[in-house]
């Protein structure tokens, strides 16, 4: 079929739908039933942002389980209406959540009813593993963690806080996108690195300081595009002993001298290039952070993808022949408008939160199943509609009259937009609020912007405390190791009972999630001794609002290289009317030392 051009039936612009958007859609249909999988009717943008409000990664709230009754904490509030239990129990034996099971009433539309379902069916607290974490409680999306705080979409982790999408570190405190890594402090896009700080896109990096694109290296400062090089400042090579004199003269302990520094760093790096895409070893890719892939269409956080189109997050290695799939991936096969789902799945449409599980459709966290349709946290199950068991082919049959059911009458939400067969979850069918999800992370919207186009949106509560200490009256450095000296205020344990104003404008506050004030941890505080680094200013979701600020938006513009003499053409994230200087990759090569 030749490209088509359609109207995105919730924001009213044109997209395009390409011949190879159609094949993909032909073959993720079930070549037995009558009912095909439709061209989408939202554009790639709308589709997503959809998709991200059905993802609560790091929004927490303290409730009681409604099992055991214990003070718990959850990625869901006390006021939802379905039950939440704490991990142990919901994971027990001694429930099974086909217990909620409905008949099929045609009579009403498919989505009210999975509605009902989902208001019925106890969810759990949080995604953790439970049984292996180690004093990690304020952690959501992990595997096992020990003596963590405030860390989400983690796997493997010792000691490390306030951090997102690490995996096996020790020892580090406001990371994204970072593994295999020890004492990293503000580390955004890292692997394999010891004693980083405040740098982005370094591998098998050790020492650096305020510096972005490393490969290789040790001892840098304030440096960029450089491979296997050592002991450099701003790019320029030093003796050792230059170096570590040259280093003392920054005054590292100090917050005042490193906004200063952020500042000199910030101009030096304007003024080199950036490659148009951060990625390597691809082969006829399109998007921003794709390595080990092949064929990627308008996706971004891609690792290990083949035949992958308008996708996010999979950062899990090995994905294939998936569309408008966002976060995990893992061994993922045949995988269509699906959010966190991974882990050996296979032919799942329109659905949530599966794991290891095949042949799936419009169902809500289901495990270890296959053949569901309209399923919400069943476990080790097949054949079920709304979580009812059937035969093999009543099964069969019953889901091919509920997709022609769905297309004769169709859901309509508040905004009057249709839902046939084909679409995702309606927005108001989520759990979670707008601003609660990573929808707000990568498409913000105001509580008005929100609610107009169809999201909950939830206002923070009432907090309890009163800030002690605003965060421009805290102690220029930690001190620690300074106690001499007459002008410097020692940082002593007297810290942890200060509730701290969080330096963001009032302005803003809505678009970071902000607490407003935070309080350090002990564990915290030793780590900024450690290293000998000065407290933090502002709250630890403003902090990772910042480190988002390194990723570009999920957005393409076409746009010429910017090396004098090259007309190569390309799509990059960054906009013609940014300051950066962005070359074509054979350029960009040319210039890294």
């Amino acid at each position: 079929m030749r490209e088509k051009t359609k109207k995105c039936q919730n924001c009213q612009k044109s997209f395009e739908i390409d011949a190879q958007d159609f094949e993909f859609y032909e073959k993720i249909s079930d070549k037995n039933s009558e009912v095909k999988v439709p061209a989408p009717t939202w554009c790639p943008d709308c589709r997503a942002k959809r998709r991200m409000n059905f993802y609560n990664v790091s929004t927490l709230h303290k409730r009681k389980c409604d099992k055991c009754q214990s003070n718990i904490i959850a990625i869901y509030p006390e006021d939802v209406e379905f039950p939440v239990y704490c991990p142990k129990c919901w994971w027990a034996d001694d429930w099974d959540a086909s217990e909620y099971a409905q008949d099929y009433d045609f009579k009403k539309t498919f989505f009210k009813q999975l509605q009902e379902l989902q208001n019925k069916v106890p969810r759990v607290s949080l995604e953790v593993d439970y049984q292996r974490n180690i004093n990690s409680p304020y952690a959501n999306d992990c595997g096992p963690l020990k003596n963590c705080y405030l860390t989400f979409l983690a796997d493997s982790c010792e000691d490390t806080l306030y951090s997102r999408e690490v995996d096996r570190l020790k020892s580090c405190v406001d990371c994204t996108n970072v593994s295999e890594s020890e004492n990293c402090f503000n580390l955004i896009n890292g692997s394999r690195c010891y004693n980083i700080f405040d740098s982005v896109r370094c591998d098998n990096c050790l020492n650096i300081y305020f510096s972005r694109d490393l490969s290789g290296c040790s001892n840098c400062f304030g440096c960029v595009n450089l491979k296997n090089k050592q002991y450099h400042i701003f790019n320029k090579p030093y003796s050792k002993e230059e170096y570590f004199e040259k280093i003392k003269e920054f005054k590292l302990d100090s917050y005042q001298n490193k906004q200063a520094i952020h500042k000199l760093v910030d101009d030096f790096f304007i003024k080199l290039p950036y490659k148009f895409m951060n990625g390597s070893r691809n082969q006829n890719v399109s998007g921003d952070n794709i390595f080990f892939s092949k064929d990627i269409k308008q996706s971004f956080l891609v690792i290990g993808g083949e035949n992958i189109r308008y996708s996010q997050l999979l950062g899990m290695e090995t994905s294939k022949d998936c569309g408008d799939y966002t976060s995990w991936g893992q061994n993922a096969e045949n995988v269509y408008e699906v959010v966190h789902a991974g882990d050996g799945i296979n032919n799942i449409k329109f659905s949530a939160g599966i794991w290891q599980s095949y042949e799936i459709e419009y169902s809500d966290n289901p495990l270890f199943s296959n053949n569901l349709f309209g399923c919400v946290f069943l476990r080790k199950k097949s054949y079920c509609i709304l979580n009812k068991q059937y035969t093999k082919e009543e099964y069969f049959e019953m889901v091919e009259k509920i997709k022609k059911q769905m297309n004769e009458m169709p859901y309509i939400d508040k905004q009057g937009r249709e839902y046939k067969y084909g679409e995702f979850f309606p927005p108001e069918l989520s759990p979670f609020a707008y601003n609660e999800t990573i929808a707000q992370e990568y498409f913000p919207l105001t509580k008005e912007e929100a609610k107009k186009q169809g999201y909950k949106w939830k206002d923070p509560k009432k907090r309890n405390y009163q800030v002690t200490i605003e965060a421009k009256d805290l102690p220029d450095n930690i001190s620690y190791f300074a106690k001499a000296s007459k002008d410097k205020k020692d940082v002593d344990d007297s810290i942890l009972k200060e509730v701290i104003g969080c330096a963001t404008k009032k302005e803003d506050r809505e678009a970071t999630g902000c607490t407003t004030a935070f309080k350090i941890i002990p564990q915290e505080l030793e780590f900024y001794k450690k290293m000998n680094l000065p407290l933090p200013r502002y709250c630890p979701n403003c902090r990772h609002h910042q480190r988002l600020k390194h990723r570009n938006p999920l957005k393409l513009y076409k746009r010429i290289c910017m090396k004098e003499g090259c007309n190569t053409e390309f799509e990059t994230t960054y906009a013609p009317d940014r300051k950066e200087i962005v070359y074509c990759e054979k350029c960009y090569q040319k210039e890294v030392a």
